[in-house]
């Protein structure tokens, strides 16, 4: 029996690397789009390296997206590569709308030419929602995004849609809410918290500069929110599900948690930058799951406690190793 083959647009990021494991663990053939500016960045997929197949391509080409298709031809895409920082967005609004937008409809066409069979995944963002009177978001809650991020992502929902509807490409999204892990970069304001309260235990660092600190987010695990995705492209009909935890936290009480667990107080090394904050807010967004837990049963195990737990220990561990070179 041949092995499944499944192409993950993104593979060298955060969500892509956790989601070339999984597929790994589960016998897939797995093969990664890497774009020239993440080629010095391979940090994530380095221990998989012998165990995946990398192709050249940029979701801007079209011509790279159409002969990695055509010539993997697998039976599942995911994409996870986008711009995906709301903050840049707002000074990169071209690129986030063609990159984020656009470039999901050319997959899609793309898939429609070279095989309408191969099940496609998009992943969408809470920040669609936006401004909400809901004090959860669902499947059916209205969306007004307050970044050009979040507006392309309502325009790959559409798309996806759209390919479904009329098409009839099984093509799925899920809605994540904050996910984060040690894979996140420091321009994500968790993994700038975590790595910040390490280095300052550590006397590697003196302040930590922050926005919005009373902020509440959903805050997740990625390694799961993976595992949701695949589950999705695994059902008997296409969908969009929302994921999250269904809590929400201040990015304060992340804060106080992450320096709690290296054995300091916060407040002693805290500034707010008012060039941090965002010009667009959002209303406080909590993930109604509930559609996702009835039809696939999923349920969040890491909550916000044990994410800090599993990002300090993860920091501290990639610092003192550096402190040791």
């Amino acid at each position: 029996m041949n092995k499944k083959k499944a192409l993950i647009l993104g593979i060298t990021g955060q969500d892509g690397s956790y989601l070339a494991e999984l597929l790994l663990s589960k016998g897939y053939e797995v093969h990664g789009l890497i774009r020239r500016s993440a080629t010095g960045n391979t940090k994530n997929i380095e221990h998989l390296t012998d165990k995946i197949t990398l192709h050249r391509g940029d979701l801007a080409d079209t011509t790279s997206l159409y002969r990695t298709i055509s010539s993997v031809r697998p039976q599942e895409i995911y994409n996870e590569a986008d711009q995906d920082h709301a903050g840049w967005s707002y000074d990169l609004p071209d690129y986030a709308s063609d990159i984020t937008g656009s470039a999901p409809g050319r997959v899609l066409e793309i898939i429609r030419a070279v095989d309408p069979a191969i099940r496609f995944f998009q992943p969408l963002t809470s920040n669609m929602f936006g401004i909400t009177d809901e004090k959860t978001q669902n499947e059916n809650t209205p969306l007004r995004p307050q970044s050009p991020y979040a507006c392309a992502k309502v325009y790959a929902l559409m798309l996806t849609r759209y390919y479904r509807d009329v098409h009839k490409i099984f093509a799925s999204t899920a809605t994540f809410f904050n996910h984060e892990s040690p894979r996140r970069t420091d321009s994500y304001v968790s993994r700038k918290i975590t790595k910040a309260a390490v280095r300052i235990s550590l006397g590697l660092q003196k302040k930590l500069f922050l926005g919005d600190i009373d902020a509440k987010l959903d805050f997740g695990f990625a390694g799961e929110y993976m595992e949701a995705a695949w589950k999705i492209l695994q059902l008997d009909a296409p969908d969009d599900f929302v994921i999250g935890t269904g809590e929400a936290h201040s990015v304060r009480e992340f804060l106080e948690e992450a320096f709690k667990a290296v054995g300091l107080n916060a407040a002693d090394y805290i500034e707010i930058d008012p060039k941090l904050l965002r010009p667009g807010k959002t209303s406080t967004l909590i993930a109604d799951y509930s559609k996702a837990k009835k039809t696939f049963g999923y349920e969040p195990k890491v909550k916000m406690k044990d994410l800090v737990k599993i990002m300090i220990d993860a920091d501290r561990e990639q610092e003192k190793m550096l402190v040791g070179q």
